[in-house]
């Protein structure tokens, strides 16, 4: 989106601009970055737990090294993590944090709205946590209501649901990728941040389609019957399956999809 090429003379600014992220770069940089792409990439994650070897913020670290990688390819803007999220499901485990759907819906139009006002008029969702999905759209519809064509358009586009990255996920897991603590998750924070190992793991319960299907989205009971139902935290998923090198190649595959989904979106 963002040309670099116009700073090649200045190869510190170059360096600089390579990696464009609102909170590593001045509000004439932004203003800059705005003469030639008025779009933005905003990564939504959450702060929970993950099973016995996952990360409270997989979601969050998920979207940003797709983000930042996607990023090096092609110096789109990304925004900060909106990191607090929906999930109260998961308040029965010790580290997970929990905003109300409706809190969440809020502070995500409030920050959209105000990068409307700086001029950005296309708001890329990147979303790592299947509970955001309900209040982002809740949320894109009453923008949409209230300010009808006046409204950045915004896209919301799981990271996993890039045909590419299901594949590659499919083929390196198969059913076990299940839906939390899935391997691929896991994976990429193993080549982000950590690897927490666990010897002689067992699989967790197979979950079937059914249940599957009525768990999509992240929607489950309340905390209380949710500990007592995946009591190690996995949710039909094999998290130990997961290697960095799968990370690695996940976010390969995803970051390469971003661009060109992000791209097309900009260029509408």
């Amino acid at each position: 989106c963002y040309n670099n090429s116009s700073h090649e003379a200045d190869g510190h600014h170059a360096a600089r601009l390579s990696l464009l992220n609102l909170k590593t770069i001045s509000s004439q940089e932004v203003a800059d970055y705005l003469k030639s792409c008025t779009g933005v990439v905003l990564p939504t994650g959450s702060l929970e737990q993950h099973g016995p070897v996952g990360l409270i913020g997989t979601d969050a670290i998920c979207v940003e090294a797709i983000a930042q990688s996607a990023s090096e390819q092609s110096s789109m803007l990304v925004a900060p993590v909106l990191s607090y999220a929906p999930a109260q499901f998961n308040l029965g485990f010790t580290g997970t944090i929990s905003l109300s759907a409706e809190t969440f819906a809020k502070v995500f139009t409030e920050i959209t709205t105000s990068l409307m006002r700086s001029g950005f008029n296309r708001i890329y969702v990147l979303n790592g946590h299947g509970a955001n999905l309900a209040p982002l759209k809740s949320a894109v519809h009453d923008l949409y209501l209230k300010l009808d064509d006046a409204s950045p358009t915004v896209k919301i586009r799981n990271w996993w649901d890039f045909p590419q990255v299901n594949a590659l996920r499919q083929q390196l897991y198969g059913d076990w990728e299940g839906l939390h603590g899935t391997p691929s998750e896991v994976a990429i924070t193993q080549d982000a941040v950590r690897t927490i190992t666990r010897a002689n793991a067992s699989p967790p319960q197979q979950l079937s389609v059914e249940e599957l299907r009525e768990a999509a989205g992240d929607y489950h009971g309340p905390a209380s019957q949710h500990r007592k139902t995946f009591a190690d935290g996995r949710v039909g998923s094999y998290s130990e399956l997961a290697e960095p090198e799968h990370g690695a190649r996940l976010v390969e595959v995803a970051a390469n999809a971003l661009v060109e989904e992000f791209r097309a979106f900009v260029s509408d």
